[in-house]
């Protein structure tokens, strides 16, 4: 039993040394602290932060988080850089392209040219060109030795006929407007 009463003893004093630690000072700040402790909770299930938190939760688990903070510091590093020359220079540069833009939308001409690019018949003419083009570049023939029989060997080929007939064709319709 004595070591009973010595374990109650020794009890005792722990307790009185606790009430004499109390001061009403230390009283006050510990229920300041249950106060804003409680107010904390009460705001946190009142504002529905139990709903967020397994939002938040699954964004820490794939690292989403933590992606989302460093394009955040990424977002405020660009703004501490951005100087008043840099952005006065942007400003500038978005001033021109509205009126850029202004101005093509306003001319007719430009509108109309969008329009017949739009037309297959163009497109494909516009396609055709462009491999004759990139065919008469690719070959490398010899040059012709001239004279009237060469003319008259380039006049017999009948894509040379078509080619001259569609030049004559679309000549005669810049004439006509």
């Amino acid at each position: 039993m004595s070591e009973f009463q010595s374990m109650q003893t020794e009890a005792e004093r722990i307790f009185e040394s606790a009430a004499d630690a109390l001061s009403d000072d230390i009283v006050g700040r510990l229920g300041s602290t249950m106060g804003d402790g409680l107010m904390l909770l009460d705001q946190v299930s009142r504002s529905n932060l139990d709903k967020a938190i397994p939002l938040i939760d699954h964004l820490v688990e794939t690292g989403d988080l933590e992606r989302a903070a460093n394009l955040v510091r990424v977002l405020g590093a660009a703004g501490d850089a951005m100087s008043d020359d840099i952005v006065g220079r942007l400003g500038e540069m978005a001033s021109s392209l509205m009126i850029i833009a202004d101005r093509i939308s306003r001319n007719e001409n430009i509108n109309k040219l969008l329009d017949l690019l739009e037309r297959d018949y163009m497109i494909d003419m516009l396609t055709s060109m462009c491999e004759a083009a990139a065919s008469a570049k690719a070959s490398h023939d010899t040059p012709s030795a001239g004279g009237i029989m060469g003319l008259l060997k380039t006049m017999k080929d009948p894509e040379v006929q078509q080619a001259l007939q569609f030049m004559s064709k679309f000549s005669a319709g810049f004439k006509n407007s």
